[in-house]
């Protein structure tokens, strides 16, 4: 179970990352705050809303997260090809690598599940987390913090402001949280 691998990771007989996927829209949501009797709070929106920014990313906990941006929703392939690059690095390495993660489509589709076996060979493990259970994956406290604390009540003019933001925001979490971040570019040909 969940803990035997935190506890295998723990005393490094194994990798353990926890993999995630969020979103980002250009107009944040205003966050907590004060102002003065009789003044308004008020947030300038720009004049189009835009297209959605994903983030897919695993986290090792006190050591590193790796992440990959897309425009729209993280599909299987941009989902596929993180994969890949984690089990070549668990390859490479001759570590069991361990991935906890959620039950979402992309993750159970028929094409990732005939990559299975492949990556089991190169020494990658998929985890499910039961579902519902996402307080069970600490990522999503890494997604909760960049949203609340890098960029909430923020407004964007357009994805590519917003991109950099997200980097930005990535990158201060790793610097504060002591861990290296990695940003993935995706194959033009995996964005379809």
């Amino acid at each position: 179970d969940l803990d035997m691998l935190e506890l295998f990771a723990a005393t490094g007989e194994i990798d353990l990352k926890y993999l995630d996927e969020s979103g980002f829209c250009a107009w944040s949501e205003p966050s907590y705050s004060y102002y003065q009797r009789g003044e308004q709070k008020r947030l300038e929106q720009t004049k189009r809303r835009g297209r959605r920014l994903s983030i897919i990313g695993f986290f090792q906990p006190l050591i590193s997260f790796v992440y990959g941006l897309v425009i729209g929703g993280v599909n299987r392939k941009s989902y596929i090809q993180m994969m890949e690059q984690e089990a070549g690095e668990a390859a490479e390495l001759g570590r069991i690598r361990v991935i906890v993660q959620d039950n979402g489509p992309i993750h159970r589709c028929q094409e990732v599940q005939q990559m299975w076996s492949k990556w089991e060979h190169m020494g990658l493990y998929i985890f499910f987390l039961p579902k519902y259970c996402s307080e069970m994956n600490p990522i999503e406290l890494e997604w909760q913090h960049l949203k609340k604390d890098e960029l909430a009540g923020r407004m964007f003019d357009d994805e590519l402001a917003l991109a950099y933001a997200v980097i930005d925001g990535v990158q201060a979490r790793g610097e504060r949280g002591n861990y290296r971040t990695q940003r993935i570019k995706f194959n033009s040909n995996y964005s379809d």
